[in-house]
């Protein structure tokens, strides 16, 4: 027996933006034991009443089509994209990410913070709080180097994504 591989997918899901429609896509996952690593949702369209949900999961190709295939059957969902397969997408992520040390410390996390074009926009005597933006994986870069010079607290948005060129949705 093939044993299927695990693949991570980043899918975009347009929908009405009313009450519940959010706990619907989340009990989609949860009651068939789905995995969700990131989850965003904002108002993209507020004259038509519309948000996108980017949503990245992990699964076998036959758990994604699952996993699309029972999105697109909901009532408030629009369109579905999966943004993995369906050509060029920009994916970005934002974290804060706070810093407590002094001396040497400080003045590395300060070095490597302009290495990541991190922003500065908190800071005191002992911390800072830098603003990133980018890929999961820079951040991740950035979060490890952080730890040996007082990382001590962190807070990311989730993965927000869209479909590159002039293609809507």
């Amino acid at each position: 027996m093939k044993e299927m591989t695990i693949e991570r997918h980043t899918m975009s899901v347009l929908v009405d933006n009313e009450a519940g429609v959010l706990a619907r896509v989340i009990g989609l996952f949860s009651g068939r034991g789905y995995n969700i690593e990131s989850l965003t949702v904002a108002e993209v369209d507020a004259a038509k009443h519309l948000s996108r949900i980017t949503v990245v999961t992990s699964g076998t190709p036959m758990i994604i089509d699952q996993i699309k295939n029972q999105l697109q059957r909901l009532v408030p969902v629009h369109s579905v994209t999966d943004l993995t397969v369906e050509g060029p997408s920009l994916e970005r992520e934002m974290a804060l990410v706070k810093v407590v040390g002094s001396g040497e410390k400080r003045v590395e996390s300060l070095r490597i913070a302009d290495i990541f074009r991190a922003r500065v926009v908190d800071s005191t005597i002992e911390s800072f709080v830098f603003e990133m933006t980018g890929s999961t994986e820079k951040l991740n870069a950035f979060i490890n180097l952080m730890q040996p010079l007082g990382l001590a607290d962190v807070s990311r948005t989730g993965i927000v994504a869209m479909k590159r060129g002039t293609d809507r949705n």
